[in-house]
């Protein structure tokens, strides 16, 4: 597993926590930086999994 992807799933992880926060709390901005981490976080999972998926590939 690329290290990418484990960083990137560990990103949404805590942008889901900080945006449940932020929903709790009514903190718009909170809950708005929570949604941008996780999204941050899919997005470099996803790059992660590319580079794992290329990596299996040539390994054959």
């Amino acid at each position: 597993m690329d290290k990418d992807r484990i960083e990137g799933i560990a990103k949404q992880v805590k942008g889901s926590v900080k945006e449940a926060v932020g929903k709790v709390t009514g903190d718009t901005k909170t809950q708005a930086e929570g949604a941008a981490e996780k999204a941050a976080g899919k997005a470099q999972s996803t790059v992660g999994g590319a580079k794992d998926a290329i990596r299996d590939t040539f390994k054959k």
